[in-house]
């Protein structure tokens, strides 16, 4: 048997946007219209799809395993941007990154409230 994430929705006030920045980050194409989602697919073949929200949105985390060159590429990006991240998820190491695992992560803030991470080992892999 054979279990994988296909796609989440990631609830927004603008898809588009939202998609955009996401993307920018993580250095993926533009995301594509899928019915009333802009469609942002990773290299997994798992997909981010944005939804328009009315009302509050309550924001999730999202977390990426990344290689390492792509982490130093994403972390360019964050501060070519003079965007804000943090080694931990409470925000007390701020322009920091962390070394979980033998690896290499970090948090920032995304559109709407949403919480993205970058890992470069997944959690529980030892290091």
């Amino acid at each position: 048997m054979s279990v994988e994430l296909n796609h989440t929705i990631v609830h927004v006030k603008d898809r588009w946007a939202a998609s955009r920045d996401v993307g920018q980050v993580l250095g993926l194409p533009e995301a594509r219209a899928y019915g009333p989602f802009a469609e942002l697919k990773l290299d997994n073949a798992a997909s981010l799809d944005f939804m328009d929200s009315k009302g509050e949105i309550h924001g999730q985390h999202y977390a990426f395993l990344v290689g390492e060159e792509d982490f130093d590429l994403i972390l360019g990006r964050l501060r070519d941007d003079g965007r804000q991240w943090w080694a931990d998820p409470f925000k007390r190491r701020p322009h920091e990154i962390n070394h979980e695992d033998g690896g290499r992560g970090l948090y920032w803030e995304g559109p709407d409230g949403h919480w993205l991470e970058i890992i470069t080992r997944p959690y529980g892999s030892g290091g």
